[in-house]
């Protein structure tokens, strides 16, 4: 068993924010310039071909990785988090990085609110009260009322909503299935389901753009490796409000690169949000 190093489990958390940030930034880029389904299919060829690449590397190679008691379950988890990725990434097209991040950062609250229906866990009074908070703050970013709504607002919150299903699946995967398996089936589910529908939006891309690309696959593995690494020197309570740093870089790229403005009404709202997901990670930490 890997020895816990919290310290050295902090630090690959913030490597991993820093290179899943840059990766949506790639993405932002190439799916302003190409079909969203056909970045999103390429970067899951090389996804699928790492996570084969890994699961050879363990006992009992391909065929114990892929072992599982709940095939349908582990299908569904790899096609919806393959969804969810299609929909964040037009998020990024419509609204920026931004915006889209500071939406998006509301996952950890929904699923803290779905794990009671969904797993059957327990969420006390404290967490509900912190998850109206968090919603607030979603509430001040989209601005209802105000003017106009701009339907493109949704995206964001439609892959949150995604991404939370999908990490409430995972743990129940999990009752059953190792991380390995369940990475197995995320990958090559995920590769299945956008090969099948992303070949029909094949475009030329220039040379240039081949080798942002080629970047955007190395990070998606590099991030994924980074984030087990993470979860095997340090326990997951431990790291896991040092994942908001994504929005932060995020954010950074977004205004650097991209020339987005960070607007009062989206700093205000983050900031709720933020405040809100690291109340419930103490509370579960604090419950467990």
């Amino acid at each position: 068993m890997t020895e816990q190093n919290t310290r050295l489990g902090i630090l690959l958390m913030v490597a991993t924010t820093f290179v899943f940030a840059a990766q949506d930034g790639i993405s932002r880029h190439l799916a302003g310039e190409y079909n969203v389904l056909m970045v999103v299919m390429i970067r899951y060829w090389f996804f699928a071909a790492f996570v084969i690449a890994v699961a050879r590397r363990k006992a009992g190679g391909i065929g114990a990785a892929a072992a599982t008691t709940q095939p349908f379950l582990q299908i569904f988890r790899g096609l919806l988090l393959a969804t969810e990725i299609c929909v964040m990434i037009l998020a990024f097209t419509l609204l920026g990085l931004v915006e889209s991040h500071a939406v998006f950062t509301c996952y950890p609250l929904l699923i803290a609110a779905l794990s009671g229906p969904i797993l059957g866990e327990r969420v006390g009074w404290r967490r509900w009260v912190a998850i109206a908070v968090g919603f607030m703050g979603v509430l001040i970013i989209l601005r209802p009322g105000f003017g106009v709504f701009a339907i493109e607002a949704v995206v964001p919150l439609a892959a949150a909503l995604l991404f939370a299903l999908y990490g409430l699946l995972t743990r129940f995967a999990a009752r059953r299935d190792s991380t390995a398996t369940s990475f197995f089936w995320t990958g090559t589910m995920g590769a299945v389901m956008m090969t099948l529908i992303g070949i029909w939006s094949w475009e030329p891309m220039i040379a240039g753009d081949w080798a942002w690309m080629g970047i955007l696959c190395i990070t998606g593995a590099l991030g994924h490796w980074l984030l087990i690494k993470t979860y095997e020197v340090a326990e997951a309570s431990a790291v896991q409000p040092f994942a908001y740093l994504q929005l932060v870089f995020a954010s950074v790229i977004g205004v650097m690169i991209f020339g987005e403005v960070v607007k009062l009404n989206v700093a205000l709202g983050a900031g709720l949000i933020v405040g809100a997901g690291l109340f419930t990670l103490w509370r579960e930490r604090q419950n467990a």
